[in-house]
Protein backbone atom coordinates (compact mmCIF):
# COMPACT_ATOMS: atom_id res chain seq x y z
CA UNK A 1 0.00 0.00 0.00
CA UNK A 2 1.41 3.38 -1.02
CA UNK A 3 1.81 5.82 1.88
CA UNK A 4 1.39 9.58 1.69
CA UNK A 5 4.48 11.82 1.62
CA UNK A 6 4.53 15.60 2.01
CA UNK A 7 3.19 16.32 -1.48
CA UNK A 8 -0.23 15.26 -2.77
CA UNK A 9 1.49 14.23 -6.00
CA UNK A 10 4.06 11.90 -4.38
CA UNK A 11 3.46 8.72 -2.39
CA UNK A 12 5.78 6.18 -0.83
CA UNK A 13 5.41 2.73 -2.41
CA UNK A 14 7.99 0.85 -0.35
CA UNK A 15 11.35 1.25 1.38
CA UNK A 16 14.18 -0.80 2.83
CA UNK A 17 13.21 -1.92 6.34
CA UNK A 18 15.37 -0.31 9.00
CA UNK A 19 16.90 2.20 6.59
CA UNK A 20 18.89 4.71 8.66
CA UNK A 21 18.32 7.91 6.70
CA UNK A 22 20.66 9.99 8.84
CA UNK A 23 23.73 7.94 7.87
CA UNK A 24 23.22 8.23 4.09
CA UNK A 25 26.01 10.22 2.42
CA UNK A 26 24.88 9.90 -1.22
CA UNK A 27 21.46 9.57 -2.83
CA UNK A 28 20.96 8.13 -6.32
CA UNK A 29 17.67 9.03 -8.02
CA UNK A 30 16.32 6.72 -10.73
CA UNK A 31 13.24 7.98 -12.62
CA UNK A 32 11.38 5.21 -14.45
CA UNK A 33 8.51 4.86 -16.89
CA UNK A 34 7.42 1.52 -18.39
CA UNK A 35 10.88 -0.08 -18.39
CA UNK A 36 10.71 -2.63 -15.54
CA UNK A 37 13.25 -5.00 -17.07
CA UNK A 38 15.82 -2.31 -17.75
CA UNK A 39 15.16 -0.74 -14.36
CA UNK A 40 16.18 -4.00 -12.67
CA UNK A 41 19.49 -3.93 -14.56
CA UNK A 42 20.05 -0.35 -13.40
CA UNK A 43 19.34 -1.24 -9.77
CA UNK A 44 21.57 -4.32 -9.87
CA UNK A 45 24.40 -2.15 -11.15
CA UNK A 46 23.84 0.20 -8.20
CA UNK A 47 23.84 -2.70 -5.75
CA UNK A 48 27.24 -3.72 -7.17
CA UNK A 49 28.91 -0.34 -6.52
CA UNK A 50 32.36 -0.63 -5.00
CA UNK A 51 32.41 2.14 -2.41
CA UNK A 52 32.52 2.61 1.35
CA UNK A 53 30.13 5.53 1.10
CA UNK A 54 26.70 4.76 2.48
CA UNK A 55 24.21 5.51 -0.27
CA UNK A 56 20.52 5.03 -0.94
CA UNK A 57 18.51 4.86 -4.16
CA UNK A 58 15.20 6.58 -4.81
CA UNK A 59 13.21 4.95 -7.62
CA UNK A 60 10.63 7.39 -9.00
CA UNK A 61 7.76 5.57 -10.71
CA UNK A 62 6.05 7.93 -13.17
CA UNK A 63 3.49 5.45 -14.52
CA UNK A 64 1.19 5.12 -11.54
CA UNK A 65 -1.65 3.06 -13.01
CA UNK A 66 0.10 -0.27 -13.53
CA UNK A 67 3.23 0.63 -11.48
CA UNK A 68 5.26 -1.99 -13.33
CA UNK A 69 8.58 -0.37 -12.43
CA UNK A 70 7.67 0.08 -8.77
CA UNK A 71 6.50 -3.53 -8.50
CA UNK A 72 9.67 -4.81 -10.19
CA UNK A 73 11.95 -2.69 -8.00
CA UNK A 74 10.21 -3.42 -4.69
CA UNK A 75 11.83 -6.82 -3.94
CA UNK A 76 15.33 -5.43 -4.54
CA UNK A 77 14.77 -2.30 -2.47
CA UNK A 78 13.12 -4.25 0.35
CA UNK A 79 16.10 -6.63 0.36
CA UNK A 80 18.51 -3.70 0.51
CA UNK A 81 20.02 -4.40 -2.90
CA UNK A 82 20.30 -1.42 -3.11
CA UNK A 83 18.94 0.26 0.01
CA UNK A 84 16.46 3.06 -0.50
CA UNK A 85 12.84 3.69 -1.37
CA UNK A 86 10.37 3.57 -4.22
CA UNK A 87 7.99 6.50 -4.68
CA UNK A 88 5.08 7.17 -6.99
CA UNK A 89 5.18 10.52 -8.79
CA UNK A 90 1.58 10.97 -9.94
CA UNK A 91 2.17 14.06 -12.10
CA UNK A 92 3.24 12.78 -15.49
CA UNK A 93 6.30 14.07 -17.26
CA UNK A 94 10.08 13.96 -17.22
CA UNK A 95 10.57 17.12 -15.18
CA UNK A 96 7.85 16.23 -12.67
CA UNK A 97 9.51 12.88 -11.97
CA UNK A 98 12.94 14.45 -11.41
CA UNK A 99 11.48 17.14 -9.15
CA UNK A 100 9.67 14.52 -7.06
CA UNK A 101 12.85 12.51 -6.58
CA UNK A 102 15.04 15.47 -5.67
CA UNK A 103 12.51 16.90 -3.23
CA UNK A 104 12.10 13.48 -1.62
CA UNK A 105 15.87 13.19 -1.23
CA UNK A 106 16.02 16.52 0.63
CA UNK A 107 13.09 15.62 2.89
CA UNK A 108 14.16 12.05 3.65
CA UNK A 109 17.95 12.14 3.99
CA UNK A 110 19.01 15.11 6.14
CA UNK A 111 22.78 14.73 5.86
CA UNK A 112 23.53 13.55 2.32
CA UNK A 113 26.31 15.44 0.52
CA UNK A 114 25.88 14.31 -3.08
CA UNK A 115 22.85 13.50 -5.21
CA UNK A 116 23.50 11.42 -8.32
CA UNK A 117 21.16 10.73 -11.22
CA UNK A 118 20.99 7.69 -13.48
CA UNK A 119 18.18 6.85 -15.89
CA UNK A 120 16.30 3.54 -16.06
CA UNK A 121 17.87 2.63 -19.42
CA UNK A 122 21.42 3.01 -18.07
CA UNK A 123 23.83 0.68 -16.28
CA UNK A 124 26.69 1.93 -14.11
CA UNK A 125 30.06 0.19 -13.71
CA UNK A 126 31.05 -0.73 -10.13
CA UNK A 127 33.38 2.27 -9.86
CA UNK A 128 30.78 4.85 -10.99
CA UNK A 129 29.57 6.38 -7.75
CA UNK A 130 32.99 6.54 -6.12
CA UNK A 131 34.61 8.02 -9.24
CA UNK A 132 31.96 10.75 -9.54
CA UNK A 133 32.29 11.71 -5.85
CA UNK A 134 36.09 11.81 -6.05
CA UNK A 135 35.91 13.95 -9.20
CA UNK A 136 33.69 16.48 -7.41
CA UNK A 137 36.23 16.82 -4.62
CA UNK A 138 39.34 16.82 -6.84
CA UNK A 139 37.93 19.33 -9.32
CA UNK A 140 36.25 21.41 -6.60
CA UNK A 141 33.04 21.15 -8.60
CA UNK A 142 29.48 21.66 -7.42
CA UNK A 143 28.04 19.69 -10.35
CA UNK A 144 29.72 16.87 -12.29
CA UNK A 145 28.52 15.29 -15.52
CA UNK A 146 29.67 12.04 -17.09
CA UNK A 147 29.39 10.22 -20.42
CA UNK A 148 26.35 8.24 -21.52
CA UNK A 149 27.88 5.61 -23.79
CA UNK A 150 25.33 4.27 -26.28
CA UNK A 151 24.80 0.52 -26.55
CA UNK A 152 22.77 -0.11 -29.69
CA UNK A 153 20.17 -2.81 -29.23
CA UNK A 154 20.59 -4.22 -32.74
CA UNK A 155 24.40 -4.29 -32.40
CA UNK A 156 24.85 -3.16 -35.97
CA UNK A 157 24.89 0.63 -35.88
CA UNK A 158 28.06 1.40 -33.94
CA UNK A 159 28.95 3.99 -36.59
CA UNK A 160 26.27 6.19 -34.97
CA UNK A 161 28.30 6.46 -31.76
CA UNK A 162 29.98 9.54 -33.22
CA UNK A 163 26.72 11.15 -34.30
CA UNK A 164 26.16 14.38 -32.31
CA UNK A 165 22.85 13.04 -30.98
CA UNK A 166 24.67 10.18 -29.23
CA UNK A 167 28.20 11.51 -28.67
CA UNK A 168 29.12 12.95 -25.23
CA UNK A 169 29.79 16.71 -25.31
CA UNK A 170 33.32 16.39 -23.85
CA UNK A 171 36.15 13.87 -24.13
CA UNK A 172 38.38 14.91 -21.23
CA UNK A 173 37.97 15.32 -17.49
CA UNK A 174 38.06 18.85 -16.11
CA UNK A 175 36.07 22.05 -15.54
CA UNK A 176 33.54 22.83 -18.28
CA UNK A 177 31.41 25.89 -19.12
CA UNK A 178 28.16 23.99 -19.56
CA UNK A 179 26.44 20.65 -19.03
CA UNK A 180 23.37 19.50 -20.91
CA UNK A 181 22.01 16.23 -19.52
CA UNK A 182 20.99 14.72 -16.19
CA UNK A 183 21.36 11.13 -17.40
CA UNK A 184 24.71 10.81 -15.61
CA UNK A 185 25.03 13.60 -13.09
CA UNK A 186 26.20 14.52 -9.59
CA UNK A 187 24.84 17.52 -7.69
CA UNK A 188 25.98 18.83 -4.34
CA UNK A 189 23.20 19.08 -1.78
CA UNK A 190 23.99 22.79 -1.45
CA UNK A 191 23.09 23.25 -5.12
CA UNK A 192 19.59 21.86 -4.60
CA UNK A 193 19.11 23.92 -1.45
CA UNK A 194 20.05 27.12 -3.30
CA UNK A 195 18.08 26.64 -6.52
CA UNK A 196 14.51 27.83 -6.93
CA UNK A 197 11.59 25.38 -7.01
CA UNK A 198 10.52 23.58 -9.01
CA UNK A 199 14.05 22.53 -9.90
CA UNK A 200 13.16 21.55 -13.47
CA UNK A 201 10.79 23.88 -15.31
CA UNK A 202 7.58 22.00 -16.13
CA UNK A 203 7.41 23.80 -19.49
CA UNK A 204 9.96 21.18 -20.61
CA UNK A 205 8.00 18.29 -19.10
CA UNK A 206 7.31 16.36 -22.32
CA UNK A 207 9.94 17.92 -24.57
CA UNK A 208 13.06 17.27 -22.52
CA UNK A 209 15.57 20.00 -21.88
CA UNK A 210 14.48 20.78 -18.34
CA UNK A 211 17.81 19.41 -17.17
CA UNK A 212 19.73 21.59 -19.62
CA UNK A 213 17.78 24.64 -18.44
CA UNK A 214 18.40 23.77 -14.77
CA UNK A 215 22.13 23.34 -15.38
CA UNK A 216 22.27 26.63 -17.30
CA UNK A 217 20.60 28.45 -14.40
CA UNK A 218 22.91 26.77 -11.90
CA UNK A 219 25.97 27.90 -13.87
CA UNK A 220 24.56 31.44 -14.03
CA UNK A 221 24.33 31.41 -10.23
CA UNK A 222 28.04 30.67 -10.04
CA UNK A 223 28.08 26.94 -9.34
CA UNK A 224 31.15 25.23 -10.76
CA UNK A 225 30.62 22.59 -13.44
CA UNK A 226 32.96 19.75 -14.37
CA UNK A 227 33.13 16.66 -16.55
CA UNK A 228 34.36 13.22 -15.46
CA UNK A 229 35.28 11.09 -18.47
CA UNK A 230 36.25 8.17 -16.22
CA UNK A 231 32.68 7.63 -14.93
CA UNK A 232 30.59 6.54 -17.92
CA UNK A 233 27.24 4.79 -17.80
CA UNK A 234 26.05 2.51 -20.59
CA UNK A 235 22.77 3.61 -22.17
CA UNK A 236 20.68 1.12 -24.13
CA UNK A 237 19.52 2.65 -27.42
CA UNK A 238 16.46 0.82 -28.83
CA UNK A 239 16.09 0.24 -32.60
CA UNK A 240 13.44 2.99 -32.80
CA UNK A 241 16.08 5.63 -31.98
CA UNK A 242 18.24 4.54 -34.89
CA UNK A 243 15.64 5.43 -37.48
CA UNK A 244 16.29 8.60 -39.54
CA UNK A 245 12.99 10.24 -38.55
CA UNK A 246 13.75 9.86 -34.82
CA UNK A 247 17.28 11.26 -35.23
CA UNK A 248 15.87 14.15 -37.27
CA UNK A 249 13.19 14.86 -34.66
CA UNK A 250 15.76 14.75 -31.83
CA UNK A 251 18.05 17.13 -33.75
CA UNK A 252 15.20 19.61 -34.29
CA UNK A 253 14.25 19.26 -30.63
CA UNK A 254 17.81 20.06 -29.57
CA UNK A 255 17.59 23.28 -31.55
CA UNK A 256 14.27 24.20 -29.96
CA UNK A 257 15.65 23.55 -26.47
CA UNK A 258 18.72 25.64 -27.25
CA UNK A 259 16.53 28.63 -28.12
CA UNK A 260 14.23 28.21 -25.10
CA UNK A 261 17.12 27.88 -22.65
CA UNK A 262 18.95 30.89 -24.11
CA UNK A 263 15.74 32.94 -24.14
CA UNK A 264 15.30 32.33 -20.41
CA UNK A 265 18.97 33.13 -19.78
CA UNK A 266 18.66 36.50 -21.56
CA UNK A 267 15.22 37.36 -20.22
CA UNK A 268 16.49 40.27 -18.16
CA UNK A 269 18.78 41.72 -20.81
CA UNK A 270 18.01 44.72 -22.96
CA UNK A 271 17.24 43.41 -26.47
CA UNK A 272 17.82 39.90 -25.15
CA UNK A 273 15.05 38.42 -27.27
CA UNK A 274 16.37 40.09 -30.42
CA UNK A 275 19.83 38.71 -29.75
CA UNK A 276 18.45 35.18 -29.46
CA UNK A 277 16.64 35.56 -32.79
CA UNK A 278 19.76 36.98 -34.46
CA UNK A 279 21.88 34.10 -33.19
CA UNK A 280 19.33 31.55 -34.39
CA UNK A 281 19.24 33.06 -37.88
CA UNK A 282 23.03 33.20 -38.02
CA UNK A 283 23.36 29.56 -36.97
CA UNK A 284 20.80 28.50 -39.57
CA UNK A 285 22.61 30.50 -42.28
CA UNK A 286 25.96 28.93 -41.38
CA UNK A 287 24.61 25.41 -40.92
CA UNK A 288 25.11 24.23 -44.54
CA UNK A 289 28.80 25.11 -44.36
CA UNK A 290 29.16 23.41 -41.00
CA UNK A 291 27.32 20.41 -42.39
CA UNK A 292 29.68 20.15 -45.36
CA UNK A 293 32.66 20.21 -43.01
CA UNK A 294 31.08 17.46 -40.94
CA UNK A 295 30.39 15.43 -44.06
CA UNK A 296 34.01 15.72 -45.16
CA UNK A 297 35.23 14.70 -41.70
CA UNK A 298 32.84 11.81 -41.05
CA UNK A 299 31.41 10.71 -44.38
CA UNK A 300 28.02 10.57 -42.69
CA UNK A 301 25.13 12.47 -44.27
CA UNK A 302 23.10 12.07 -41.07
CA UNK A 303 25.84 13.71 -38.99
CA UNK A 304 26.26 16.41 -41.63
CA UNK A 305 22.57 17.32 -41.42
CA UNK A 306 22.68 17.74 -37.64
CA UNK A 307 23.70 21.46 -37.59
CA UNK A 308 21.07 22.17 -40.25
CA UNK A 309 18.29 20.62 -38.18
CA UNK A 310 19.51 22.31 -34.99
CA UNK A 311 19.54 25.69 -36.73
CA UNK A 312 16.09 25.05 -38.15
CA UNK A 313 14.82 23.98 -34.72
CA UNK A 314 16.16 27.18 -33.17
CA UNK A 315 14.26 29.30 -35.69
CA UNK A 316 11.08 27.21 -35.47
CA UNK A 317 11.06 27.73 -31.71
CA UNK A 318 10.49 31.44 -32.36
CA UNK A 319 7.18 30.47 -33.96
CA UNK A 320 6.06 28.25 -31.07
CA UNK A 321 7.19 24.91 -32.47
CA UNK A 322 7.73 22.31 -29.71
CA UNK A 323 8.64 18.69 -30.38
CA UNK A 324 7.33 16.89 -27.29
CA UNK A 325 8.98 13.52 -27.87
CA UNK A 326 8.15 12.37 -24.33
CA UNK A 327 4.42 12.99 -24.81
CA UNK A 328 4.17 9.49 -26.30
CA UNK A 329 7.04 7.64 -24.61
CA UNK A 330 6.14 4.32 -26.21
CA UNK A 331 7.12 5.86 -29.55
CA UNK A 332 10.21 7.62 -28.27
Amino acid sequence: MARHLDSEAVHLFTRTPGLDAETVECVVTVPTFKRPGQLLETLRSLAAQETRRRFAAIVIENETRECAGAKAAAPLIEAGAPCGLVILAHQRGNCAAYNAGWETALRTFPDFRHLLVIDDDEVAPPSWLETMCLAARRLEADIVGGPQEPVFADGGRNSLKNHPVFRPPYARTGPVPALYSSGNLLLGRHVLEAMERPFLDLAFNFMGGGDSDFLSRAAARGFRLAWCAEAPVRETVPPRRLEPDWIRARSLRNGVISTLVERKKRAGERLGGARVVAKSLALLALSPLRGLRRLAATGSLSAAMYPVYVGLGRVLAEFGYANEQYREPDKN
